[in-house]
């Protein structure tokens, strides 16, 4: 019994897909592995801890600024912890911060946490009005019990208007 088919036209059909399927395959494991280090998951403090995220990995961190935590350093960093009704996360950030950044703020860092467990922002984002959020953060905080939508305040320690 023979690999190929007796037909002419099946052997044709068969030529070709034998043909194409490598290229495809290749084209697809490439862009697969080109966009390897372009996920970015969104996590608040408290999930980034039960997660474990790994020193280095890519991510999204957010939550409210804790009052009182906000220390800016001559050479232009800036470290500010981060906190859920659950968690806090000191992060670390080396530039200027939005003009919306304020402590008590929502915010959304995107960087790497270090082998210390402090969060290395290489992007802050500070929300621009009242009414908007970013879906993520609004999800996670009507998850944990912390939606402020109706403008309450937060109850957790280290929070102060």
């Amino acid at each position: 019994m023979s690999f190929w088919p007796k037909s002419r036209k099946a052997r044709r059909r068969l030529t070709v897909l034998l043909a194409v399927a490598p290229v495809l395959a290749l084209a697809v494991g490439l862009a697969l592995y080109g966009m390897r280090d372009s996920i970015s998951l969104f996590y608040t403090p408290a999930q980034a801890q039960e997660a474990h995220v790994k020193p280095g990995r890519k991510v999204q961190l957010g939550g409210l600024v804790q009052h009182g935590s906000v220390v800016k350093h001559p050479d232009g960093n800036v470290e500010f912890v981060v906190a859920d009704q659950k968690a806090s996360a000191k992060v670390v950030y080396h530039g200027d911060l939005p003009d919306l950044f304020r402590e008590g703020q929502g915010i959304v860092a995107e960087g790497t946490f270090d082998d210390q467990g402090v969060f290395v922002a290489k992007q802050v984002l500070a929300k621009h009005d009242e009414r908007y959020m970013p879906r993520d953060v609004a999800k996670a905080l009507k998850k944990q019990g912390e939606w402020r939508g109706g403008g309450a305040k937060p109850s957790y320690p280290g929070y102060q208007q």
